[in-house]
């Protein structure tokens, strides 16, 4: 996670995060921390909240009868965990997410197991559109706590170049 303060008043300092584009180099990983440990409960509201009615992710009885033995993750929610633990060194400075691809489900997920995410900067360059920013790809990698990897994808970003994110120009 890249952390930096920046002054905002005298011996006032506010705290920022993440990457502007010249920052990225190609070949570099990010090892993201904290984790974080899924709960059932977890598992719960995020397939009821985006009305996933696939009863592997809250019937244990059915579950119990799956291949599982036990009610597995909801893939979004592995999907958006790995994502959000990436955004302070990948794309707290991004204008816009431009677009995911090759995402894939390695390995099962389950409550109880805690996630660990890198991200490796595969590509990078200039936007053809916006002289303010620049165009990052990152392959993004989740492994359980027994190192296996359980998902991947790979993610392209629009990032503020230095001097034009948002909290560049304003005083947030």
């Amino acid at each position: 996670m890249v952390q930096q303060a920046k002054q905002v008043g005298e011996q006032r300092y506010r705290e920022t995060f993440g990457r502007y584009y010249e920052d990225f180099v190609v070949g570099d990983v990010y090892e993201h921390r904290p984790g974080k440990t899924i709960t059932q409960t977890d598992n719960q509201w995020f397939t009821l909240l985006t009305m996933n009615t696939h009863p592997l992710h809250f019937d244990e009885a059915y579950a119990k009868a799956s291949e599982f033995g036990r009610c597995i993750v909801c893939s979004p929610l592995t999907v958006g965990l790995l994502v959000g633990m990436s955004v302070t060194d990948v794309s707290q400075k991004a204008i816009a997410n431009l677009g995911w691809r090759d995402i894939r489900m390695t390995a099962p997920v389950f409550a109880g197991d805690t996630l660990y995410a890198e991200s490796e900067v595969l590509e990078k360059r200039e936007s053809k559109s916006r002289p303010n920013a620049g165009i990052v790809t990152v392959k993004t990698i989740g492994k359980n706590q027994d190192g296996k990897v359980v998902c991947e994808f790979e993610r392209t970003i629009l990032v503020a170049r230095r001097g034009h994110s948002v909290e560049d120009r304003t005083n947030y």
